[in-house]
């Protein structure tokens, strides 16, 4: 990562305005976690041309460094503003982790678009595409749907689906019913196969992130540090992680800073009901 981080500092060097420089860049601040600096520099690359190609996807790392650093309107904010309501998977991925972190989500993502995007030709044609609209779903608790893809998945003969994609849907699923052992007992045992799901790391740690509120959850909280030892120990700022790993009060308890505190299903079945 240190390697890619220089290089990519390199081609700004020469080419100040470089999408993929500036991109590759992100992506090695996120594994940094650089948080405040980070959004502020993709800030500055994005006000010189509001409109680049890459204006969206810049937003949303944008949006993954405010989680990093506890700036929770931030996030909602470019979820709401910056992100098109096309872009499902990003809108998803940013409110599931507001969730998991017990915060409230941005604007949502109706399930009817969500069930024809999947039924859609190209829904299931792609893992890395369907694992993407999952989240959708489980802001919006739809446990019914996502039983029903963990179902579709499982049957799938291609054993990417099969084998992880389908404990990978059904985990949210578990999590939103209040029941995060099961969670905890789905993805346990994936380990390093998730990366059969596709994409970067940056993408994929939303399994990660979900498997550690479910084993804090299910009470196993030194279980789930060190699932997120190294990112803690690595990352200049993780307030996200440490709400990952912060035991919860009472669903709708109120405590500091506009966290809601509670649950991960009280809190997705609360925002559900305001949308």
């Amino acid at each position: 990562m240190r390697e890619a981080r220089e290089l990519a500092e390199r081609a700004l060097a020469l080419h100040p305005r470089s999408g993929v420089a500036d991109h590759a860049l992100a992506h090695a601040r996120h594994e940094r976690g650089w948080g405040r600096a980070g959004v502020d520099f993709l800030d500055a690359w994005l006000a010189e041309d509001p409109q680049a190609v890459q204006s969206r996807h810049l937003h949303w790392h944008a949006a993954l460094q405010s989680l990093v650093c506890g700036d929770f309107t931030d996030a909602r904010r470019r979820a709401d503003t910056a992100l098109a309501r096309t872009d499902v998977g990003m809108r998803a991925a940013t409110n599931w982790r507001l969730l998991l972190a017990g915060q409230t989500p941005a604007g949502r993502t109706d399930p009817e678009k969500v069930r024809e995007l999947l039924a859609a030709p190209g829904g299931m044609t792609e893992v890395f595409h369907t694992f993407n609209l999952a989240p959708a779903l489980a802001v919006e608790a739809a446990t019914d749907d996502l039983h029903a893809l963990a179902r579709r998945a499982a049957a799938d003969e291609r054993p990417d689906y099969r084998e992880v994609l389908a404990p990978v849907v059904l985990a949210p699923a578990e999590v939103t019913a209040g029941r995060p052992r099961a969670a905890v007992n789905l993805l346990g045992g994936l380990g390093g196969t998730a990366a059969r799901i596709g994409g970067v790391r940056v993408e994929r740690e939303i399994v990660q992130d979900t498997l550690a509120r479910a084993l804090v959850d299910a009470g196993e909280p030194a279980r789930a540090a060190g699932l997120l030892h190294h990112r803690i120990s690595t990352r200049r700022h993780h307030t996200y992680e440490d709400l990952l790993l912060a035991m919860r009060t009472p669903t709708g308890a109120e405590v500091p800073g506009g966290v809601d505190g509670g649950d991960v299903s009280g809190t997705a079945r609360s925002a559900r009901a305001r949308g």
